[in-house]
């Protein structure tokens, strides 16, 4: 699938030195706006709205101040390695041991604007939304729902005690039969495309957003998924340690009214 979401649509305007009578420039002035409704329309449903409160930085550059980590792997042995640090300015999910970063604060009608990378060996990282109860999967991965960034699939969903619908559902998630938000479960939704992302070492740009029961996702500036009736709508916010070292040099969100 290649279905690519762009915003440049210029359009284009001719003149002539010739001046037509009133009537006529009032004619085509009609015809120029009514032409050009449609591919308003189609901006308008393609692009990200306008975020139109204050951006909030989720990730200050320097410390954690604002989240907390939950790793089970440190219940037995709190002194051990702790997968999220602050590395020259970015926040680094070093990927083991596997856990969550998570914000002590919770959210709803919102646009998250990250921008990440895999310095090293490409592999599996997430951001969660609308998190709730810890450790409501598999002991490990709190109720919520997954904007998937496991390289070559970024912007998939996944389902985490919480589900969403998407189009094509069938084609996308698998047999009905099958669906599901609990272990063992088809809880993939795959996205819309296929080469979204930049070359490893290079960095990625991820917007979220997130208004009512609806999430829509951006990777790069392509649309890459957009989902309705997700099951919840507030939440807090996590990033993902699992298996693979990226850094996150932004971490913004903003109010959206």
């Amino acid at each position: 699938m290649n279905n690519r979401s762009k915003s440049n649509l210029p359009i284009g305007f001719f003149c002539t030195s010739v001046i037509p009578p009133t009537w006529l420039i009032a004619v085509a002035l009609v015809t120029l706006s009514v032409a050009a409704k449609p591919a308003a329309r189609r901006v308008a449903a393609q692009d990200p709205i306008q975020a139109t409160g204050e951006p909030i930085a989720l990730f200050n550059g320097n410390d954690l101040s604002g989240w907390h980590q939950d790793v089970p792997a440190l219940d037995d042995d709190p002194d051990g390695t702790k997968p999220f640090i602050v590395r020259d300015g970015n926040l680094v999910t070093l990927g083991n041991p596997l856990g969550h970063l998570i914000t002590n604060e919770s959210y709803s009608d919102y646009r998250i604007v990250t921008e990440y990378r895999f310095p090293g060996e490409p592999g599996n990282c997430g951001i969660l939304v609308h998190a709730s109860t810890p450790r409501a999967l598999y002991d490990m991965f709190p109720q919520s729902l997954e904007v998937q960034m496991l390289h070559r699939n970024a912007g998939d969903f996944w389902c985490i005690a919480e589900d969403i619908r998407v189009p094509n559902m069938e084609q996308r998630r698998g047999s009905p039969e099958e669906w599901g938000i609990t272990e063992g479960k088809a809880r993939r939704i795959r996205n819309l495309t296929e080469d979204s992302e930049r070359p490893v070492g290079q960095w990625n740009t991820m917007v979220i957003d997130c208004i009512a029961d609806e999430v829509k996702v951006w990777v790069n500036g392509d649309l890459v998924n957009h989902g309705t009736d997700c099951t919840a709508s507030s939440g807090q916010i996590a990033v993902q340690a699992e298996g693979a070292e990226v850094e996150f040099r932004k971490l913004e969100l903003t109010p959206i009214r």
